[in-house]
């Protein structure tokens, strides 16, 4: 199996030789002059050393960087959905999301980040401060509010398409309105929050809200809520690009979590479990502190699934 299996890796990434239980390869990422990029068999794992560029499933490179003939090939050596054909499988269509979302801000919308504000930005700035975010956080998401009208009260976190264009907003009360959060009617599952800003090609965490991500770091996407439907844009976009994915919900949607990674897996995917006990969201962790948890995170396999249904029976 072994020789079968340095086969394919060779097909996909070129000549190699061993060093002990490894074998080295030129990286296929940073293409690095000398032969850096190891792959352990037994242990599934690869990782550059020169750019940091590592993973914990070998069928991964080789969908990505491989021949059609060679992933087909791989899935002898493991159990998993084959995406050979992918919109059959997947019972969707790039044509099933061709319909743009768009969405126009509250025309009273005002940026914080425009140099000059008027007083009345003031509480928006307040409440932003008390929740951590910087200066640069709002405008790298673009933040803004809303001093009169009908979003009146709300700091406004507008999401934009691969084009640029809005396709959504989250509107948070920052003034104890009754309604903390006040958002355009559009099916969510149509639109990735930001996607003009992800790269499917490297790590992207998942959360709950904006809040969240915006702690999470710069390649996250929030859900606006806690599911994820196989039916769904998001959902498309990872299995198409094969995305490693960490999954940070609340600790309160145990269950949601689980039926995510459950589904992922079953396509393939790459899965890391961040473990969010202890807070209320990932919004009120430090950045610090998310980072620890998600370098601590647990690789996800149907085996681990099995033990955490157990621990939360």
């Amino acid at each position: 199996m072994q020789a079968k299996k340095l086969k394919i890796l060779r097909n996909t990434l070129g000549p190699y030789h061993k060093e002990r239980d490894e074998f080295l390869f030129y990286c296929p990422k940073c293409e690095h002059h000398k032969a850096k990029f190891s792959i352990n068999l037994d242990k599934n794992c690869y990782k550059c050393w020169v750019c940091d560029f590592s993973g914990r499933k070998l069928r991964r490179l080789v969908r990505r960087y491989g021949s059609r003939a060679d992933t087909q090939a791989w899935s002898e050596f493991e159990d998993h959905v084959e995406i050979s054909d992918f919109d059959e499988l997947f019972s969707l269509s790039k044509e099933d999301f061709e319909e743009e979302v768009r969405v126009d801000l509250p025309e009273e919308f005002i940026s914080l980040a425009n140099k000059k504000l008027p007083l009345v930005s003031q509480p928006a700035q307040r409440y932003l401060r008390e929740r951590s975010v910087t200066r640069q956080d709002i405008c790298r998401w673009k933040i803004g509010f809303c001093g009169r009208g009908e979003y009146e009260g709300y700091v406004v976190i507008p999401s934009f398409d691969i084009t640029g264009r809005v396709n959504y907003f989250v509107a948070r009360s920052y003034n104890g309105n009754w309604r903390k959060y006040k958002n355009p009617s559009v099916p969510r599952n149509q639109i990735i929050f930001d996607e003009l800003f992800l790269n499917f090609q490297e790590d992207l965490v998942i959360v709950e809200g904006v809040f969240d991500a915006i702690v999470a770091g710069s390649n996250s996407v929030p859900l606006l809520g806690s599911t994820l439907s196989d039916r769904s844009r998001l959902m498309y976009e990872i299995i198409k690009n094969d995305t490693p994915i960490y999954l940070a919900l609340d600790s309160d949607a145990e269950k949601k979590s689980m039926r995510i990674i459950q589904t992922l897996l079953q396509y393939g995917i790459e899965v890391h479990k961040i473990d969010t006990s202890g807070a209320a969201d990932v919004g009120e962790m430090s950045r610090q502190q998310f980072m620890n948890r998600k370098k601590a995170a647990t690789y996800m396999t149907e085996e681990t699934c099995l033990l955490f249904q157990a621990l939360n029976v």
